[in-house]
């Protein structure tokens, strides 16, 4: 089987990746598609770090803008959606680029696993949110592990959205999430991937970029941009309310915090979340390694 070539480029955030996939598109004809779970959502400009109609350089990018932000969104639909993507093209005589920092969409697509289709009930969703607000994360936690003990094993009981979620895939399949989970077949990838790793060679370079692309955020009007869709209903969506650089807002909207809070709640949360990153993208294989 001949296998569809692809340049994929990942790493923390803030660490240049956007700038790298656009330079070698340029160089070697190709189009980007995002790797990032945020830059979906239309409106979500500067928080997410989307890259500007400048910036893009003429170059042609997939799965930007493509969902409002009421709509949830998953990796399996991520899945779907890039793999049509990179067929689209493949056909044109262009080379796919996938770049983003989602390590988990990213592996999936590129590692031929196949994932079940689970059903979707947000009321469900929303009663167990306000089970853990009324009862406690720990209680909510101990439904999970009465039903699925290896899920409840797996997941944080802080983790109330993956908790939330791995109940309501019981409730309203009857299989655990622990079983979904196996029936996931790893088939034979149709890609040949080349992954380049864009690294720091210490984690303060990348706390230090943070920082700065932070305070660039709140220059080109990020409280303005979050608090737009924050009166659209931000806070009560199933999958854009988690985005770091929103959600940190909203104790400000409501009067619980002054503006200098928030912005070290996203440096602080970014800065979490980029840790996370390296630690789940040093566990695996890179074609080439960047240190910056």
């Amino acid at each position: 089987m001949t296998k569809i070539p692809l340049l994929v480029v990942v790493g923390p955030t803030a660490s240049g990746k956007s700038a790298y996939a656009i330079k070698k598109a340029i160089e070697l004809g190709g189009e980007i598609i995002s790797g990032d779970s945020m830059q979906i959502y239309r409106g979500m400009d500067i928080g997410t770090a989307k890259p500007s109609t400048e910036e893009m350089q003429g170059v042609p990018h997939h799965l930007i803008d493509i969902a409002n932000i009421e709509e949830p969104f998953s990796a399996a639909r991520f899945l779907e959606l890039a793999s049509g993507a990179i067929a689209d093209i493949s056909s044109h005589g262009k080379l796919p680029i996938i770049a983003g920092g989602t390590g988990l969409y990213i592996d999936t697509l590129i590692s031929g696993t196949q994932l079940s289709a689970t059903a979707d009930d947000p009321i469900l969703r929303e009663s167990l949110f306000r089970y853990a607000e009324e009862n406690g994360a720990s209680a909510l936690h101990s439904r999970l592990a009465k039903v699925d003990p290896e899920a409840a094993k797996t997941i944080h009981p802080n983790n109330i959205k993956r908790v939330a979620r791995a109940i309501e895939i019981y409730e309203l399949t009857g299989e655990t999430k622990t079983e979904l989970d196996k029936k996931s077949k790893q088939g034979e990838s149709i890609y040949a991937p080349h992954t380049v790793y864009i690294q720091p060679k210490e984690r303060e370079t990348i706390y230090e970029r943070i920082d700065k692309r932070v305070e660039v955020m709140f220059s080109l009007g990020l409280e303005a941009e979050v608090k737009s869709l924050y009166e659209k209903g931000l806070k009560e969506t199933p999958t854009a309310s988690q985005a770091i650089g929103y959600k940190e807002f909203y104790p400000y909207f409501e009067g619980f915090c002054d503006i200098q809070a928030v912005k070290e709640a996203i440096c602080l949360n970014t800065r979490h979340y980029a840790k996370r990153q390296l630690t789940w993208f040093n566990r695996k294989p890179a074609d080439e390694i960047i240190y910056i």
